[in-house]
């Protein structure tokens, strides 16, 4: 489920629990992000327990970092894009049964090894 290509960039970059910011003009989205990287069974449990995780699984996107300002959105990765692939913030309430709403997904940053 955790592609290994990310499993080797947070252990490369010893980043599992790193706190990070993104500022408003870095981040595509323009709200800026203070993010921290998860831990693997924290992504499968993102991912298989809870929404909007389970619904954007189906859809190919991972969870790997939980918000830290009390939105409740988490930041995904897109496996279908591979190694240094973007980041992407999903809101938590963009669940409508097992669909995210098109509006629901942002890309923060182009390149998710940017944050380092």
């Amino acid at each position: 489920m955790i592609p290994e290509y990310w499993r080797n960039f947070i252990n490369k970059n010893e980043i599992i629990g790193c706190e990070f910011e993104v500022s408003e003009e870095d981040d595509l989205s323009e709200l800026g992000a203070d993010l921290k990287i998860m831990n693997i069974e924290q992504c499968i449990s993102e991912a298989t327990e809870c929404y909007p995780g389970k619904a954007a699984i189906i859809e190919g996107y991972v969870p790997v970092a939980m918000c830290l300002t009390g939105s409740g959105d988490y930041y995904y990765i897109k496996t279908s894009e591979g190694e240094n692939g973007s980041l992407y913030r999903i809101y938590h309430d963009a669940v409508n049964g097992e669909q995210i709403a098109t509006n629901g997904i942002e890309k923060v940053l182009k390149n998710y090894a940017s944050l380092v």
